[in-house]
């Protein structure tokens, strides 16, 4: 099935029509003035004789060259000459051509590698992301994309992936020796501390400001026996002790309870490595979680708040997260404008990626030319053709009056010499 082609651009085919036409006019002029003084110097010798012999010449050449470009669109004067009308009858062989073409020639390895190197595409880029409205401009359409793409994912969709992909493939993998060994690596760089600074200080504060709090849950558990003013007295000091204990602790780095706490840490990372009933505790403690119905719930309620402080940061066209993505960018842009390595290492994987795109679809992107080729109709396709290529073969058939008359003049003269 044949498909007609498009015209994105009428005017500009128009123009392209009017400048053919144009051309095809001078071509045809000339052959006319060949002809005219051919006719007019026929028989006459001497110099006209010369004249008469160009004009043949040129009419000959211009007449040549007419049937040379006609027939690479139709046949000449509409008779079905052999070999004529090339392009309508054989633009499939045209298609896999310029198929050919293109893979031989643009898509080979060396080929984009040695262009994306004389490109200098991450010397551009950092030239260009050093201006600061460029690097807006980039934080800008960014930030669309990314708000857009967030609001797009909805929150059954994020249900379904938890509870179909997520939750069951955490399933299936033992927990024990990754959280033994992360727990391992985190207690031997001593990245715990801050937390655990972080909860002491927290539990100060609360301590501090929380005393009625504090004293009603240890004087329920007081004995009952007791005089009220002896348990007044015992829940207060024991108020006292325990802030005082905390800020010991907060203020002690070495202090005993933190290397306890550190030697605690350390025997569980060894336990979930290497005992079996921990091992076991821990499996069934993560099975417990996998398997709580508010397990979802909760997770979606955090991706909401998440996604709703995302989007209020993302639309603040003034906001700090724009502000300091427009800074990054910047700096990036100048550490790639002196830093000699991180751009060869860039170069290095755009062209890696460039050619494993080309290698793993580049038989499909050229194989578009020959598929829609195919599809076009053939008188269509050699009108279009003729409209884009056409006024420059034009001047092959007046390079052809030109030259064929000056070819003329030089034979009768040889004719001359010989007779």
């Amino acid at each position: 099935m044949t498909v007609s082609l498009l015209t994105p651009n009428p005017e500009a085919d128009e123009e392209r029509r009017v400048r053919l036409q144009r051309m095809r006019a001078v071509a045809l002029s000339l052959l006319v003035f060949a002809a005219v003084v051919y006719v007019a110097t026929h028989g006459q010798g001497g110099v006209l004789g010369f004249v008469n012999a160009g004009a043949e010449a040129s009419m000959v050449g211009a007449i040549a060259d007419w049937f040379a470009v006609t027939a690479l669109f139709k046949h000449p004067l509409g008779l079905p000459i052999p070999h004529t009308a090339l392009i309508p009858k054989r633009k499939d062989d045209l298609g896999r051509g310029l198929e050919e073409f293109m893979a031989e020639n643009f898509l080979q390895e060396q080929v984009i590698r040695e262009r994306l190197a004389s490109a200098t595409v991450s010397k551009r880029m950092g030239e260009w992301l050093t201006q600061p409205t460029n690097a807006a401009r980039v934080v800008r359409e960014g930030a669309t994309i990314a708000a857009i793409g967030i609001r797009r994912v909805r929150e059954e969709d994020i249900a379904v992936v938890v509870n179909e992909v997520i939750i069951p493939r955490l399933q299936q993998e033992p927990f024990s020796p990754v959280a033994g060994g992360l727990l391992k690596e985190i207690v031997a760089d001593d990245a715990h501390h801050g937390l655990v600074d972080l909860v002491l200080e927290e539990a100060h504060r609360w301590l501090v400001h929380n005393q009625e709090t504090f004293t009603e849950v240890v004087g329920e558990r007081a004995p009952w026996w007791a005089p009220q003013r002896l348990n007044t007295a015992v829940t207060e000091r024991l108020h006292l002790e325990a802030i005082r204990w905390v800020a010991d602790i907060r203020a002690d780095p070495h202090h005993h309870a933190r290397t306890a706490l550190d030697s605690m840490l350390r025997q569980l990372a060894d336990d979930l490595l290497t005992d079996e009933a921990t091992q076991e505790r821990a499996e069934r403690l993560k099975n417990r979680l996998l398997g709580h119905p508010q397990l979802v719930t909760a997770g979606l309620a955090i991706w909401n708040a998440l996604r709703l402080s995302l989007l209020e940061a993302l639309d603040d066209a003034d906001g700090p997260l724009r502000a300091r993505a427009e800074r990054e960018l910047v700096e990036f842009g100048e550490r790639l404008g002196r830093d000699d390595a991180l751009r060869a290492r860039l170069d290095g994987w755009a062209s890696d990626f460039a050619v494993f795109a080309v290698e793993r679809y580049g038989s499909e992107v050229t194989s578009v030319i020959t598929q829609t080729i195919e599809r076009w109709d053939g008188h269509e396709a050699a009108r279009k053709i003729e409209l884009h290529v056409g006024r420059d073969l034009q001047f092959i058939r007046i390079n052809g009056t030109i030259v064929g008359g000056l070819v003329g003049v030089v034979i009768h003269a040889v004719s001359l010499v010989l007779s």
